[in-house]
């Protein structure tokens, strides 16, 4: 009898990869318990660097695989502009590091709220061409080792003590990830108006692409970029109830073996 390698959400074999990938989070939080932050910060830039380097080996098999562009011929099939490491998911193997090493919270923010749900969605809706397939095609195993890597390397943020949620925090996040969409949104502009990429749409600044909820929000503000306003409502609840989840058990809680360097945050 041979393995069924379908992957599909919420299968048996979705369950087991997602254990596997959570499973790596908590055994490097727990060796990296007592480790140096300079320690900390080597194993997690090393590991975004990485992941970094493997999203590009998985674009180049997709740029070869002519049953993607089969899939996708209404979107024009692969093109390198369109498959930058800049959707509000994966641009977190970039972000990542440069959090780590500035130290700045609002930036660390924008990684551990945004990037970790990003890419949990990806992995529930995935898009044409990557759900029901074997998890053994290389578009596979890299569009769903890329979206669990970037969660877990979030979610490191926190384990590995660079990054916990505070509400005084919120308002200085809440502009950097407007700041950053907005930056976007004119590198979508210059990829368009250059012809670089007249399909360019990272962080769905300039079209809504058919979301239910983003048609909504256009419905209420017509103009690109400015039409994603109201997500900034509800990223701003959910922030907020993090936060609060966070505050709550901090009551009574012991420090952390890592809150107790004092160089974290340095």
């Amino acid at each position: 009898m041979t393995f069924d390698w379908t992957f599909k959400p919420f299968n048996g074999l979705f369950f087991a990869v997602s254990a596997g990938f959570f499973l790596l989070l908590a055994v490097s939080s727990l060796l990296l318990r007592h480790k140096s932050i300079r320690a900390r910060k080597i194993a997690l830039i090393s590991a975004c660097l990485v992941t970094l380097a493997g999203f590009f080996v998985y674009k180049y098999f997709l740029s070869l695989d002519a049953e993607y562009d089969l899939l996708r011929a209404d979107m024009d099939g692969f093109d390198w502009w369109g498959e930058l490491p800049l959707h509000l998911c994966n641009v977190n193997m970039i972000l990542i590091p440069l959090a780590v090493l500035s130290g700045k919270k609002p930036l660390m923010g924008f990684c551990f709220f945004v990037g970790p749900l990003c890419a949990a969605m990806a992995i529930v809706m995935p898009g044409v061409g990557f759900e029901g397939c074997s998890l053994l095609l290389p578009r596979m195993l890299g569009y769903f080792g890329t979206h669990y890597m970037v969660q877990i390397e979030a979610l490191a943020l926190l384990t590995f003590g660079f990054f916990r949620p505070e509400f005084r925090d919120l308002p200085m996040t809440l502009i950097t990830i407007a700041g950053i969409t907005f930056a976007v949104f004119l590198f979508d502009m210059l990829l368009r108006v250059t012809g670089l990429y007249p399909r360019a749409n990272y962080f769905f600044a300039v079209e809504t692409e058919g979301n239910f909820l983003l048609d909504l929000f256009y419905s209420w503000i017509p103009l690109p970029f400015l039409y994603l306003i109201p997500c900034l409502g509800i990223l701003t609840a959910y922030m907020a109830a993090v936060m609060g989840l966070f505050s709550l058990g901090k009551k009574g809680r012991k420090t952390s073996p890592f809150e107790n360097s004092s160089d974290v945050h340095s």
